[in-house]
């Protein structure tokens, strides 16, 4: 109430300068002193001689301000105002005198070396210093310098630090809401996806939290607006938003509905005796009536209170009867001070007092001090000593007894006392205050979404866990490092690493609301409360060893807090009568501690160290505290509590969290003074602990010891022992042992979990068999002899089963099942029936799900419960259609009647008595439990009354149980009367089927025991006569003999369902579909074929891109294409000419293939838009297809493609489904845009609509009578009368995915095949035509003069590699197919060369860093060069020398081996930048290549590395390709940056542009015309034109004439990642030289020239003796060599270095006399003996001449750079990099320093993962302006960064794939996103107009994109 007291004093302090009330007024008289004006502005007027005479008359002591009062003792301290403090207490640094005087003028303290020295002269110790607590008292200790923050941090403007990312999150994080401002506008509010509901201030959670009755949100924003709530409790309301509060706070005045709805339509509140109405009906405290303060929030608490004249008195005041205050000494001093008398005998009981007196004499009989008052004896005490009721002894003032005059620890003395501190403490220097010793404390609480940490005394705040749903309850166990938390959104209890790692479910099942958490850190035990269950559980810290602890008599506990040092549990209790607990933490000893003043008593925590345990209640807005068992019970704080939640203590201080104002707060734990806000504006605060070792004290005894007591399970800790214990439901054996296995539980469903109550143990607690994905069980049973539980999921539409403890949990059927409803299992043959109400059938398997069948599948509608009767052979079954039964019959099947059909409504549960042979039932429509025998004779209701919704039923022994739905229980009864009735469980949502488990069941011997009852599958029981039957899988028929099955279907559908395959078989008399057992996952199957003959199925899948095929049991799975293939979306098996057919939607093209994928060939490829559906007639040599293009057709050819036919054009959309009817020679078509089934004559003619309107078909077939087809609409399969259209059916329904369709008749027998002699005469390919047969070839190889043979491979093609293929493309045909090359192990392939003299592939790849070659079929691959290399970009083979030369970008080499990778060499490894391509002319005797680094340039030398020439390094920018043509000598390159193919002569003169602009050319390639007698002139002339490039930007491989420029042609379409390419042609590698023959007579490497050829050695020396000189092979020397160096081994030295020693000789013509001459470079020929002068001046010139060029290279560069364009002085362009481990392409730009940086390609691990080691960087560059044309759109504003000028340029592409340790996705549309908005405009010198529709093409950078195709409104659908 200060508040209001201060408030009246400023409206005093108001109107007084106001004039109202002028001091005039309150002038008391003469002889009287005025004291100070009242609070309510009121005069109090006291005789003058009471002024300072020690007594508080004026109630404000103002008449004893500023008063002498008499001399201090001699052992006292005289304050400066008045006070007596003890003279010992002076300067010892407290301020006793309250005025600071008795800590003035002292001597400076000197402080310990390991103390901290404070300002006020007080020492502390130093570690305290800057630890966040005020030790000093005055603050001088925490003057600290701010932390730094990190760099994942914020800085707060008061110097804070917090998570960066909190950073204009929505949430004030910094106290001082510094994070929240300056945020940008546009932040993007956090969308929620579909399957997300979002709260109402944000947040997403999952949508199956929507209305749920969980308030996940926080507010209970996701349970407002949900018309079907989860009833309360009947002992709460439930608010309009959905939540539920207790009851009795209706209509209390007090919102406790966060929606208000509780106080809405109330007539009266009802309050209880201590409290007051308020007007507005709310109710408060009693005790706040007329205390000064408006507590109702209208005033009327302090209505109609007594208005006193006088203010009420001071505690040191006596009241007068008349009203007055005056001084407590004044009573019974015989003089009538009230006025009234009141205040002497006899209304006061005075004690005689002598007046008379001196303090003279005997001290005037005063103990110890004496002073006069007018006239009179006045005795006076010492400071700790206090005056007796005589007026004279003094006695002792016990301060312990005072609360909170000590921390902790108090003793007292005579006159004193004296604090301390309890172990783990220390005694802080006011000597009265404790402080723990150990790290800094640590806020630990729970944010909802979040954990976050926070440092009570300074404005630290960190996050230790995000991404949570709904943390509520916490705690932490400090030695192992270990947080916990309760989720109640998820019902889960996590752990983690108190650094927040390793986030661990601890338990996830079998919990509701677990809202309270506590860890036993001595025992390393987890409890918690759980309001839901109502109970009390406690664990292992691993979730192990779960046990229901406490469970009667619960309601609603709430917080948890545990004493292990003294082996107890508290707990509160917030259900409807509200109470506290403790217990044993074994459980035992259970007392109430308080249950009188509580109302949602919410946190609770106990003061270790103070022996003292506090709690919030939220309703009453109370902090209490009481011992800890309950007694002193005292409220620390009742005001300004809005709605506590959460608590703990520390030292001193409480600290709480509270809901309504999202804060943590704390308080003096004592007094409840100094409250102050920690944090403010969080989340959701929950639960809260301070984190510090003295938290969980390390005081207390391990009861059980290191061996857990010797308990098998739980060891649990009582009041001074301890207690062994079991898992919930396990009894035990002997003191110390658990039994090991449950003999006897109920077993039961509740849709999302299974759960079991345990009849060994007295306990009766449910518990949860810890299962996965339990979505909605609803049938049970049980087979003890294997342990299994079985149920059924009627979300997941499967029947699953796992051990009765929840392991090896397996689904068993999981396939055509709709709403399995009722389980049994025939626990005598191992069998399992289920009913499905979805498809109205009664099905059986074995128990594991194989050899499944349907037993009943007419007549039934909508089956529910299932038994069955072993003993006697038969089944039972309820079924709720329209005319409720129960029915019987043989477990065979056989003998089926109906025994109950009246008086039936919705019957449930079914039981079977085997005892007294009685069926039980449950109906839940007559709400009645009734019994009959089995024949449904002598019926009777067993119970009739109080069953509002019974479902499921079971028996055991002599009861009965059930389950409720609405009645939420579990029941039983006597199973012979109904008496006896006891609820077992209650408070259960969703109870669904109900079994006991035991494991005595009857064993019955039956004819299925022997042999299977001599059955090939299924053998049944059946009744008595028979005894078994046999029966078969689904679909297939059982033999004559009765006993065998067929082994197959002989006439089926089959259909594609997106991820499986499923058959119908037509043999049997209904519709089932059974899933092709494939052991392979599909992703997106759609079209399908079958072989008959062989009993293949063959199905194509467009997401795995693959042409598949396996037997129909599912049995030999393989693909059979698996390359080249796009969207294969119609497929059709020509089973009479063993062939393949199929169409591609994606590459627009229909192939051909043998049945197992080989000799492919495309048909056709041109004039194809979306070519679908495919039908073949075989006996007529057509094919006939579908096409849904812009322009829908069907057409027909030959089988070989050839006479190709439009047959219909108009009115089609989109034509999905074909099938020819050979039989009624017509032609079927289904349209799903015009939504018909058509027909017309093998023509196209006589059309006419069958069926119409069909929804969506997709798939057609025929068989026999009737068409079938799939509907994507109605997800079904339909079936109609072939050639009227009529009688229309459903086969199947509720098929969602459905596919292509195929009808198949195995018994037809097939028709001739016209290929079947010889193949048809062919060598390869033999397709049917109409008047006969063609022989093919495969794709790209033509057919020989013979019209039969065709060669192995084309005769000239192209070969070219995207990083993962090597691909080849015929140039002998027209169609330009690419074939996938078979070549094994690609990782990164770059670079590819052709030798035709063996016929060998050679490449390299970048990932593996190795060079390969490998034959053209695949094999033979092996590797040449494995060592030394980093990033080979070129590769070229000499054909004639048998060499290979290789560029290293980088190693910046050119090399050279052998072809076998022998004798290695590097020709040129100086000045070279980047090389990249690399070509040789052997006939010349040249090596070309390109370089683009710095100075980009084109480069020519001998093949030796000799005689090298520059010849051109102008005009290019990063020229990439290079091939020569060597009929005309020219040589022709690329250049990727100025985007353009050039050529020149051989010594770079006459250089000529060919084509320009080309996007991003890579590599190129040409044909050499040289005819042969073989090669007609027409096609030569035609090849030999053509030059051939891969273009990075359009994923293509274009052509254009090489000698005009013109005729520019796309080869190849729509392929990531091209690299390099070459042409492959028996003119091309032609031509010799010197070394041709026998190597030149070289021993190792030979190179050819212009007119000779020189010899020379490799590098590191072999196991042969090298020579320069030809046909010299000089002898080994006479010492052996220690060791040879392997061929492919890189020295680590320079190339120039001599080799160490001379292992090998290597002779030269000088020295050929010397034994061991040695030397390793090239020697051409012998010359003159010396060096001659003439050499040494030439030589001194050169060098001269070399300095002098480069001197004014440097000056001219020096002039160039001062002149040039600022903006662009130093811009040099990167070329695109290509080493990431996808197919896409990774080009990249880059700002080059003036002078020499390179920009190296990152390098990839080696091993399996060919992952980049480095993020590929793109760095910033300069937009290009060609002065003819705007090549690229995206430029960027020319703008000062740092360094220098920041512009932009052309980042060609990025590859989005690259792999986990290049750009992501998000980070590369991020940067995309960047580039774009900073390169939309420029400001260059030269004012361009930007045209952004002129080059489309180039308006973004290639990310693998994917060409954008006509939208397919049918996918929409």
């Amino acid at each position: 109430m200060q508040v209001s007291v201060v408030l009246c004093s400023m409206i005093t302090f108001f109107l007084r300068s106001q004039g109202v009330l002028g001091s005039a007024e309150c002038s008391c008289g003469r002889n009287h002193f005025t004291c100070a004006v009242s609070a309510f502005g009121e005069c109090t007027c006291i005789p003058a001689q009471w002024q300072c005479d020690g007594d508080n008359d004026c109630g404000d002591h103002s008449d004893e301000d500023g008063c002498m009062l008499p001399t201090c003792s001699p052992l006292d301290f005289h304050c400066d105002n008045g006070k007596c403090i003890r003279r010992s207490w002076v300067c010892d640094g407290d301020n006793d005198c309250e005025d600071d005087s008795d800590e003035q003028d002292c001597p400076p303290r000197e402080c310990e070396e390991d103390e901290f020295h404070c300002q006020n002269g007080y020492c502390i110790r130093s570690l305290w210093h800057c630890d966040g607590d005020n030790d000093c008292g005055d603050n001088s200790d925490e003057l600290c310098d701010m932390r730094k923050c990190s760099d994942k941090e914020f800085r707060c403007t008061d110097g804070s630090c917090i998570a960066e990312h909190w950073y204009c999150d929505g949430d004030t994080d910094c106290k001082d809401g510094s994070d929240e401002e300056n945020c940008p506008s546009d932040v993007m509010t956090a969308t929620c996806s579909v399957e997300e509901f979002q709260c109402a201030y944000g947040r997403c959670i999952l949508d199956i939290y929507h209305c749920d009755g969980d308030d996940d949100c926080g507010d209970w924003s996701d349970e407002s607006d949900c018309s079907s709530h989860q009833p309360c409790r009947s002992v709460e309301f439930m608010c309009s938003s959905g939540m539920c509060i207790n009851a009795g706070w209706r209509c209390d005045g007090e919102f406790d509905c966060d929606d208000q709805s509780d106080e809405k339509n109330c007539t009266t509140s009802m309050c209880t005796a201590d409290q007051f109405r308020c007007a507005s009906g709310r109710c408060v405290r009693l005790s706040w009536r007329c205390d000064g303060e408006d507590d109702c929030s209208d005033g009327s608490d302090e209505d109609d209170c007594e208005k006193t004249d006088t203010p009420p008195c001071a505690p040191d005041q006596f009241l007068c009867g008349n009203g007055r205050c005056i001084g407590q000494r004044k009573v019974c001093n015989e003089v009538s001070d009230c006025g009234d008398g009141t205040d002497e005998h006899p209304h006061q009981d005075c004690r005689p007092r002598s007046s008379e007196g001196n303090c003279n004499l005997n001290n005037g009989g005063c103990s110890q001090k004496c002073q006069m008052a007018r006239g009179l004896v006045q005795c006076t005490c010492h400071t700790g000593y206090r005056l007796m009721e005589d007026g004279r002894a003094c006695q002792d003032v016990d301060e312990c007894a005072e609360e909170g005059y000590c921390s902790q620890g108090c003793t007292n003395t005579e006159g004193g006392f004296q604090c301390w501190c309890v172990q783990g403490y220390e005694l802080r220097p006011d000597k009265r205050s404790c402080k723990a010793l150990g790290p800094e404390p640590v806020l630990l609480f729970a944010n909802r979404i979040d954990i976050r940490q926070v440092l009570p005394h300074r404005s630290e705040y960190t996050l230790l866990l995000n991404n949570l749903e709904n943390a509520i309850a916490l705690d932490f166990h400090h030695d192992q490092e270990l947080v916990f938390w309760s989720d109640v959104t998820l019902d889960r209890i996590m752990k983690a690493n108190l650094n927040g790692s390793n986030v661990e479910e601890v338990v996830s099942t079998g919990l509701e609301s677990p809202g309270g958490l506590a860890i036993d850190w001595i025992h390393d035990k987890l409890y918690w409360t759980d309001s839901g269950t109502s109970r009390i559980e406690v664990a292992n810290l691993d979730g192990t060893h779960r046990k229901v602890l406490l469970w009667q008599s619960m309601e609603k506990p709430r917080a948890i807090a545990l004493h292990p040092i003294e082996g107890k549990i508290y707990w509160t209790d917030w259900g409807n009568t509200p109470r506290i607990e403790y217990a044993n933490m074994d459980g035992s000893n259970r007392r109430v501690i308080a249950d009188t003043h509580l109302f949602w008593p919410n946190g609770l925590t106990i003061d270790y160290a103070g022996h003292r345990m506090y709690w919030v209640d939220a309703k009453h807005h109370v902090i209490e505290r009481a011992d800890l068992d309950g007694r002193n019970r005292k409220a620390v704080i009742s005001q300004g509590l809005p709605h506590p939640f959460a608590i703990t203590v520390f030292e001193d201080s409480l600290y709480w969290t509270d809901w309504h104002t999202k804060s943590i707060n704390s308080a003096n734990k004592f007094t409840g003074k100094n409250q102050e806000i920690i944090r403010n504006k969080l989340h959701f605060p929950m639960d809260i602990h301070t984190l510090h070792p003295q938290r969980q004290p390390a005081g207390g005894r391990n009861r059980c010891g290191t061996n857990n007591g010797g308990c098998s399970h739980l060891c649990l800790p009582g009041n001074k022992t301890y207690t062994c214990d079991c898992p919930t439901g396990f009894k035990k054996v002997d003191q110390h042992n658990c039994a090991l296995s449950l003999d006897k539980f109920l077993l039961f469903a509740r849709r999302t979990d299974i759960r079991r109550i345990s009849f060994d143990t007295e306990d009766m607690s449910d518990d949860v068999i810890p299962l996965a994905d339990v979505r909605n069980a609803v049938a049970l049973d049980w087979h003890a002899e294997e342990g299994f539980i079985y149920w059924t999921d009627v979300t997941t539409d499967s029947i699953n089963r796992a051990q009765w403890d929840g392991s090896r949990q397996e689904v068993v059927v999981d396939t055509s099942l709709e709403s399995p409803a009722g389980l049994a299992i025939d626990w005598v043959t191992n069998k399992l029936y289920w009913t499905d109400a979805g498809t109205d059938r009664i099905e059986v398997s074995n128990a594991d799900g194989s050899m499944r069948t349907v037993l009943i599948w007419e007549n039934l509608d909508r089956p529910r419960d299932i038994v069955v009767d072993p003993i006697g052979g038969y089944m039972y079954w309820t079924d709720w259609g329209v005319s409720p039964k129960i029915e019987q019959a043989g477990m065979d099947a056989s003998s089926r009647i109906v025994i109950i059909s009246s008086n039936l409504t919705w019957p449930n549960g079914l039981a079977i008595d085997y005892q007294t042979q009685r069926l039980y039932w449950a109906d839940a429509g007559m709400k009645t439990i009734e019994f009959g025998n089995f024949d449904g004779s002598d019926r009777q209701v067993l119970i009739g009354s109080q069953l509002p919704h019974p479902f499921g039923l079971t028996l055991h022994e002599e009861k009965l149980y059930w389950t409720d739905w609405q009645s939420k229980s579990i029941q039983c009864a006597n199973k012979m009367t109904g008496l006896g009735r006891q609820t077992l469980a209650e408070n259960l949502e969703n109870l669904m089927d109900i079994h006991m488990f035991h494991r005595y069941r009857t064993t019955v011997r039956t004819p299925c025991a022997v042999n299977n009852g001599g059955c090939s599958h299924l053998c049944l029981l059946a009744p008595p006569t028979k005894g078994s039957s046999c029966t078969c899988p689904t679909g297939i028929n059982l033999q004559l003999d009765g006993k065998t099955c067929t082994h197959g279907m002989s006439s089926f559908l089959i259909f594609a369902r997106r991820t499986d395959i499923r058959m119908v078989s037509l043999d049997i008399p209904y519709f089932a579909d059974v899933v092709l057992a494939v052991n392979r996952s599909m992703k997106n199957t759609i079209a399908i074929g079958v072989d008959p003959k062989e009993g293949k199925v063959y199905w194509s899948d467009s997401t795995l891109k693959k042409v598949s095929r396996a037997n129909i049991n599912g049995t030999a799975h393989e693909d059979i294409i698996a390359t080249g293939l796009m969207t294969t979306d119609g497929l059709a098996v020509d089973a009479v000419g063993r062939k393949i057919y199929w169409t591609d939607t994606g590459t627009n093209r229909i192939e051909v293939a043998n049945l197992d994928g080989s000799m492919r060939k495309v048909l056709i490829w041109q004039n194809l838009d979306s070519p679908r559906a495919i039908a073949l007639y075989h006996e007529m040599g057509y094919m006939y297809w579908t096409d849904w293009g812009e322009h829908a057709k069907l057409e027909r050819s030959a089988m070989d493609g050839s006479d190709r036919l439009v047959l219909i054009s108009n009115n089609l959309g989109w034509p999905n489904g074909l099938a020819i009817d050979s039989a009624g020679s017509q032609l079927l078509w289904a349209d799903a845009h015009t939504e018909r089934i058509e027909a017309a004559d093998l023509n196209g003619l006589n059309r006419r609509t069958l069926v119409s309107p069909v929804q969506h078909p997709y798939g057609l077939t025929v068989l026999g009578p009737h068409i079938y087809w799939t509907d994507w609409q109605s997800r079904s399969i339909q079936r109609a009368d072939k050639s009227t259209g009529a009688n229309t059916i459903t086969v199947r329904s509720n098929l969602p995915g459905l596919m292509d369709i195929q009808a198949v008749d195995r018994e037809k027998p097939l028709s001739f095949n016209k290929c079947g002699r010889r193949n048809g005469g062919c060598s390869h390919l033999c397709l049917p035509r109409p008047n006969g047969t063609s022989c093919a070839c495969p794709t790209g190889i033509l057919l020989k003069g013979d019209a039969r043979s065709c060669d192995d491979s084309p005769e000239t093609y192209l070969l070219f590699s995207n990083r993962v293929s090597v691909r080849r493309i015929s140039l002998d045909t027209n169609d330009h197919t690419d074939v996938h090359v078979p070549v094994p192990e690609l990782h990164n392939v770059i670079s590819l060369d052709y030798d035709s003299v063996d016929g060998k592939l050679y490449y390299t790849d970048v990932s593996l860093d190795v060079i390969r070659r490998v034959n053209l079929d695949g094999t033979g691959m092996e590797t040449v060069i494995s060592q030394g290399l980093k990033t080979t970009d070129g590769l070229a083979v000499d054909w004639v020398t048998r060499n290979m030369y290789w560029t290293d970008t980088g190693r910046n080499t050119i090399e050279v081996a052998r072809l076998d990778g022998t004798s290695r060499k590097v020709l040129v490894n100086n000045s070279l930048d980047e090389p990249r391509a690399i070509a040789v002319f052997p006939s010349k005797g040249y090596l070309f290549w390109t370089d683009w680094g710095h100075i980009a340039k084109i480069e020519r030398a001998h093949l030796d590395g000799s005689d090298r020439k520059v010849l051109i390094n102008t005009d290019l920018g990063w020229p990439n390709g290079l091939t020569l043509d060597y009929d005309t000598r020219r040589i022709f390159w690329v250049d990727a940056h100025l985007d353009r193919i050039e050529s020149s002569d051989l010594n770079g003169k006459l250089r000529q542009i060919l084509v320009s602009p080309v996007s991003h050319p890579f590599a190129l390639t040409q044909l050499k015309p040289v005819s042969s007698p073989l090669t007609p002139f027409s096609r030569l002339s035609q090849q030999d034109r053509w030059i051939y490039w891969t273009d990075w930007q359009t994923k293509s491989i274009q052509r254009v004439d090489k000698h005009t420029g013109r005729s520019k042609e796309t080869v190849l379409a729509n392929v990531e990642g091209l690299m390099d390419i070459i042409i492959v042609s028996p003119q091309r590698q032609s031509g010799t030289n010197h070394c041709g023959v026998n190597n030149g007579g070289c021993t190792h490497l030979c190179f050819a020239n212009t007119n000779s050829f020189v010899c020379a050695c490799p590098d590191e020396p072999d196991s042969r003796p090298c020579s320069t000189i030809s046909g010299y092979v000089p002898t080994s020397p006479d010492r052996e060599t220690t060791s040879t160096p392997a061929p492919n081994k890189i020295p680590k030295a320079s190339t120039d270095t001599p080799q160490q020693g001379p292992p090998l000789i290597n002779c030269t013509g000088k020295s050929l006399s010397v034994e061991g001459c040695l030397e390793s470079n090239v020697v051409t020929a012998p010359h003159g003996e010396g060096l001659h002068i003439s050499y040494v001046i030439g030589g001194a010139l050169t060098i001269l001449a070399i300095l002098i060029i480069i001197t004014a290279f440097i000056i001219y560069r020096h002039k160039k750079s001062k002149f040039a364009d600022p903006g662009v002085s130093n811009l040099t362009y990167s070329n695109p990099s290509y080493r990431t481990s996808t197919q896409e392409v990774k080009i990249e730009t880059s700002q080059k320093p003036p002078i020499y940086n390179q920009l190296r390609y990152k390098k990839e691990g080696g091993g399996d993962s060919g992952y980049t080691k480095e993020k590929i960087r793109i760095v910033e560059g300069v937009c290009l302006l060609s002065s003819e044309e705007l090549y690229w759109e995206d430029l960027k504003q020319l703008k000062p960064s740092r360094g220098g000028l920041h512009t932009c340029m052309r980042t060609d592409t990025v590859s989005l794939q690259a792999s986990s340790a290049s750009l992501d996705d998000g980070e590369t549309e991020q940067l995309l996103q960047e580039e774009t908005s900073e390169c939309s405009s420029i400001n260059t010198l030269t004012p361009v107009t930007v045209t952004p529709q002129r080059h489309p093409q180039h308006s973004l950078p290639d990310t693998g994109w994917t060409p954008t195709r006509k939208p397919s409104t049918e996918s929409e659908v």
